[in-house]
This record gives C-alpha cells, structure tokens and sequence, in this order.
C-alpha cells in the first residue's frame, strides 16, 4: 500500500483495535489534523457494550477497509440497510443511485431481447 493509499480520512471504514484490546470494525467521524487520533463510530465489536458509540482511537491501531466492488443487487440491498442503521445518508443516495442503474441497465437489456 503506497504511502497516498494509506491516509485516513472522515468517512473511511476502519478496522481496528480500541485501547483495551476489542476488535472494532467501523467508520471515522473525525479526526486530527495529522491523523494520529480518530474518534470511530462503532458499527460491530466482539464488545457489544460499545457497538453504536463513538470511540477514540489511535491511527496507528487501525487500517483502512478497501472499498469492494459491488457485483449484485443483493450487495447493494445490504450496504443500503448498513447505509440506513448507520445514518450514513450521502452513502444511501449513493447506493440507492447505483441501484436504479442497474435496474435501468436491466430493463434497458430485457427490451433488446
């Protein structure tokens, strides 16, 4: 991973470690101005306790998820339901908005047939 590659930034998934040791998957809500402290929105944890709950982390304890390729509406149902419980609402318009494109692309190939 190139050094561009690994800078965090608000918004970002993350996985990581929080500071008594639980494994943490979720997304930054802010961050310094170098990156060192991040306060992450708890998506899932093997703690339950602070599943939902805003947490500071250090940037060295975690790593940025990649982004996936989405490759069928299945997925895309999932990531808006994620989308939703997260409030994440530029995410679910984005999703939504790629949803629709591939029912148009579909529509568009049931026509020709």
């Amino acid at each position: 991973m190139s050094n561009q590659e690994s800078i965090l930034k608000t918004g970002d998934w993350i996985k990581g470690t929080s500071h008594s040791g639980e494994l943490v998957i979720g997304y930054i809500e802010n961050l310094d101005i170098q990156g060192r402290t991040i306060k992450a929105k708890v998506v899932t944890s093997d703690n339950k306790a602070i599943e939902g709950k805003t947490i500071p982390l250090l940037g060295k304890q975690v790593k940025k998820i990649p982004s996936t390729i989405i490759k069928n509406k299945e997925q895309i149902h999932f990531l808006i339901d994620l989308a939703l419980s997260t409030g994440d609402e530029e995410w679910f318009f984005e999703l939504t908005s790629k949803l629709n494109s591939m029912r148009e692309l579909a529509e568009g190939v049931d026509e020709i047939s």
